[in-house]
């Protein structure tokens, strides 16, 4: 066998044989970016729909840096979080450096501005539809975000799949405020690249198959809700239709 079936093979084996290390280290990463995730899609969601319905001066400047943001390198926000962080930092009471609580502050800075741009545009759009309505009924811009946002659910999911996608996939700002310190701060995509750099691939490709396992297993899970809400939509119309004649 060659290199790649040989690591292929034992990456299996180290998967199925529920190997500790392995499977500590892909459990804190997924606590990491579950956590990042969640804090940083509920601040940005919220941050976005706001902009969705709202009119005011500067609102053009605020888009352009939201956008801008969207292709934020990692590497410099993991660098001003570390100084931030560090001892002689304004932060550095915190004692937070190379922790579990700095990786989730990174990754939640890397995922707000791709929750707040993504959900920005799928709630505008749903304004100038239906907004007018809520606006004649008396809706401030809060309300009417919060409703729109809710009606549009589904395709906000997508928004959190691809936050969290965004989160566990990323290396360079965990790797520097995390340290990568085994048993403490070592995640997946952190792991992977030590582990590959030392020449141990099965590992690497072990962690690599679970990373994308659990992506994966996400977009089933999404595309079953979007089936369950189409299937829902048709019963509705099959029974007013039903109804009216």
């Amino acid at each position: 066998m060659n290199t790649f079936s040989d690591s292929a093979v034992t990456a299996l084996h180290l998967i199925t044989s529920l190997d500790p290390g392995l499977w500590t280290i892909a459990g804190r990463s997924l606590g990491v970016s579950a956590t990042a995730c969640f804090l940083g899609c509920v601040a940005g969601i919220g941050l976005g729909a706001f902009l969705g319905v709202s009119k005011f001066a500067g609102r053009t400047a605020v888009l352009t840096v939201l956008n801008t943001f969207l292709a934020l390198p990692s590497v410099v926000v993991g660098l001003v979080i570390y100084l931030l962080l560090s001892r002689t930092g304004p932060l550095g009471f915190l004692g937070w450096l190379f922790s579990f609580k700095a990786m989730v502050l990174a990754q939640f800075i890397l995922v707000v501005p791709v929750a707040a741009a993504l959900s920005r545009q799928v709630v505008e759009d749903v304004e100038l539809a239906h907004g007018e309505q809520w606006r004649s009924l008396g809706a401030g811009n809060v309300l009417r975000s919060i409703l729109l946002a809710w009606n549009e659910r589904f395709a906000l999911l997508t928004i959190v799949v691809a936050c969290f996608g965004r989160a566990i996939s990323e290396v360079g700002a965990v790797m520097i405020v995390g340290g990568n310190i085994e048993g403490f701060t070592r995640v997946m995509t952190t792991a992977i690249a030590l582990e590959t750099s030392k020449g141990d691939l099965p590992l690497a490709l072990a962690l690599g198959i679970i990373l994308l396992g659990i992506v994966g297993c996400l977009n089933v899970m999404l595309s079953l809700l979007r089936y369950w809400q189409n299937q829902a939509q048709l019963k509705g119309q099959n029974s007013l239709r039903g109804w009216v004649a």
